[in-house]
C-alpha cells in the first residue's frame, strides 16, 4: 500500500507556467493536497496542520516533473561500457538476448539505480520499455515492486517480437556465418509461448497493484512482428485503454528492412502499421530518425507521436532525426534518454540540449524548437503519448503533484536571464534539488528518501563481477563475427534507400 500524503506547501517559489513567461516565472506558492495540485497562487493561506510539510522555494524553480518518455531499465549496469558503435553491433553487446538469465537482486538493483538517476535529473515520469529473459514472470513483480519502492511514476511495457532478427536485419544471414545465427538478435526475440498470452497475463495480473505504475504494450520494432502479433496487441490496446510504443527507424538498417521487407507497403513501416490500424494519438514512435517526408505527413494526419532519443542515436551512429521537419508538420513530440549502455545517462537536460541543437542544423531557417518548446515537450509531450495528459506535464491546480524543484545558486543560472533557456542550454541536472512525485517527497537534498542509496550502491557493486563476465564472454562471442558484421553495415549503407539522415559522407 502507498503511504499516506500529508500537505505540503512549497512557498515563495518561481513557478514554471507553460504558457506565460518562461523567462522571469511569477513567484507564487504551491499548495499539494493528497496526490493532486491544489492551488497556486501567492501568499496562500493554510489551516493549520501539524502534519504539513513547508518547503521554502524562496529564489528556486518550481518545475513540473521531466516525463522520460523512452527508457529502458534492463541495462542500467553497462552504463560507460562501450565506445561509439552502430545499433546492430551495441545491442548484440549489450540487451538481454544476449545474455544468460538475470537475478532477481540484480534486477531489482538495476531498476532502483536507474530510477535515482531519473529523479536526480528531474523526472518524475519513466516509459520503461522492458526487455524480460525468457518471459520470467518473477523479474516482472521485482521491476514493479522496485519503482514501487523508490517512488517514482512509471508507465510500464514489456518488450515482444515474434520474427528473430537474423531474418530482418539486412545482410546478416547473407554475410555471417550460419554456424553464428543463433547468436544473432535483436532488441526482442521470440520465446517459446504465445507472447500475446504472456503480456495479457502480465498486464491483468499486475494492472491495478501499485497506483502509480500504469501499462503499454511494446511490439519491438514492426519489422520484428508479424500482423498477426500487431494486431493482437492492438485489440488489447483497444480493450483496455492502453498506449502502445515502439521502435521505429532508428537507425539506417531498420529503413532498409522497410525497403527490403515491406514493399508491398512501399517499402514503408509506417504504411505497415498504418494497414493494421496502429497509428494514431495513443500510439509512440520511438527514434523515428530515417522518416520520409510522406510518413511524416501521415504521422501528422493521425497525430501519431514520435519520442526522439538524440543522445543515444549520436552514440549508436544512428542520424540525427529530422526534428525541424516533425515540429513544423504538428506532429506531437516527446523525449527519451534510452538506454544506460548507449545514451549512457539518464538525464533530461543532455536530452534537451541535444534536441534543441540538433533541431538548429536540421533546417538553416530561423525556427522552432524554442528552449520553452524544448521542455514543453520534455513534460507536455511524454505525457501524452502516455495517455497522461490530463494528469501529468504542467504545474496547475488539479493536476497531479509531479514537481522538481531546482535551486538555481549554481553558475549555470546567475545571472538568471531565462528559466527556460538556461534549463536547456546550460543546467546539467545538478541543480535539481527536491523532487514530488504523486504528493510525495522522493527526493530531498538530491537523495533518495524512500531507500538508503549507500546500501544499493554496496550491493551493486557486489553483483558486477558475475555482469562483468558474462559481458565478457559476449563479447568475445561478437568478436568473432565482427568482420562480417561490420561488412554487413557497410553494405546496409551501400545500399540506396532514398534519403540520408546523417552528417557527413553516406557512403563509407
Amino acid at each position: 500500500m502507498e503511504a499516506n500524503n500529508y500537505p505540503i506547501l512549497i512557498k515563495g517559489g518561481r513557478v514554471y507556467d507553460h504558457k506565460a513567461n518562461t523567462d522571469q516565472p511569477t513567484v507564487a506558492d504551491v499548495l499539494v493536497s493528497g496526490d493532486r495540485i491544489a492551488e497556486i497562487g501567492p501568499n496562500l493561506d493554510l489551516k493549520p496542520n501539524p502534519n504539513t510539510q513547508i518547503i521554502d522555494a524562496t529564489n528556486k524553480l518550481v518545475m513540473p516533473g521531466f516525463v522520460n518518455a523512452h527508457y529502458h531499465s534492463h541495462d542500467v549496469l553497462l552504463k560507460g561500457c562501450f565506445e561509439t558503435i552502430p545499433l546492430e553491433h551495441w545491442l548484440l553487446n549489450a540487451l538481454p538476448p544476449s545474455y544468460p538469465m538475470r537475478s532477481n537482486a540484480e534486477v531489482r538493483a538495476r531498476t532502483l539505480l536507474g530510477a535515482i538517476e531519473c529523479l536526480r535529473s528531474g523526472m518524475t515520469t519513466i516509459q520503461d520499455m522492458l526487455t524480460i529473459s525468457a518471459f520470467n514472470p518473477e523479474h516482472v513483480e521485482t521491476v514493479l515492486s522496485a519503482y514501487s519502492e523508490i517512488g517514482i511514476r512509471c508507465v510500464l511495457s514489456l518488450q515482444i517480437a515474434d520474427i528473430p532478427g537474423i531474418e530482418r536485419v539486412p545482410f546478416w544471414k547473407e554475410i555471417v556465418p550460419e554456424r553464428f545465427h543463433q547468436d544473432l538478435g535483436a532488441s526482442a526475440e521470440p520465446t517459446k509461448g504465445n507472447p500475446l498470452v504472456w503480456i495479457k497475463e502480465q498486464f491483468l495480473h499486475h494492472r491495478n497493484q501499485y497506483p502509480k505504475i500504469k501499462w503499454a504494450l511494446s511490439p519491438t520494432s514492426p519489422e520484428f512482428c508479424s500482423p498477426e502479433l500487431l494486431k493482437g496487441l492492438l485489440t488489447l490496446s483497444e480493450e483496455y485503454d492502453i498506449p502502445i510504443i515502439t521502435h521505429i527507424y532508428e537507425s539506417r538498417a531498420m529503413a532498409l528492412a522497410g525497403r527490403l521487407y515491406m514493399e508491398e507497403h512501399d517499402g514503408s513501416q509506417v504504411n505497415y502499421l498504418k494497414s493494421l490500424g496502429l497509428l494514431g494519438p495513443k500510439v509512440g514512435l520511438a527514434h523515428s530518425v530515417w522518416m520520409r517526408d510522406d510518413e511524416i505527413e501521415l504521422l501528422a494526419e493521425t497525430g501519431t507521436n514520435v519520442i526522439l532519443n538524440p543522445v543515444g542515436n549520436l552514440k549508436t551512429r544512428s542520424g540525427v532525426p529530422p526534428i525541424r521537419s516533425y515540429i513544423d508538420a504538428g506532429v506531437p513530440t516527446a523525449i527519451g534518454c534510452d538506454n544506460c549502455s548507449c545514451g549512457d545517462a539518464q538525464n533530461m537536460f543532455h536530452a534537451m540540449k541535444a534536441f534543441a541543437g540538433l533541431a538548429a542544423v536540421t533546417n538553416p531557417e530561423p525556427g522552432p524548437p524554442t528552449a520553452a518548446d524544448t521542455i514543453f515537450y520534455a513534460t507536455c509531450g511524454g505525457a501524452r503519448v502516455l495517455g497522461l495528459e490530463n494528469d501529468i506535464g504542467a504545474l496547475k491546480p488539479g493536476m497531479k503533484a509531479d514537481i522538481s524543484i531546482i535551486n538555481p545558486s549554481t553558475p549555470q543560472y546567475v545571472p538568471l536571464n531565462s528559466v527556460a533557456r538556461q534549463t536547456v542550454f546550460a543546467e546539467s541536472g545538478e541543480s535539481v534539488e527536491t523532487v514530488i512525485v504523486d504528493g510525495q517527497t522522493v527526493l530531498n537534498d538530491r537523495t533518495a528518501t524512500k531507500i538508503n542509496e549507500r546500501d544499493l550502491y554496496q550491493e551493486v557493486y557486489s553483483l558486477m563481477p558475475k555482469l562483468k563476465s558474462d559481458m565478457e564472454q559476449v563479447l568475445e562471442r561478437n568478436s568473432k563475427m565482427h568482420r562480417e558484421l561490420l561488412e554487413a553495415w557497410r553494405q546496409t549503407w551501400n545500399t540506396d534507400i532514398g534519403l540520408n539522415r546523417y552528417v557527413g559522407n553516406r557512403d563509407i
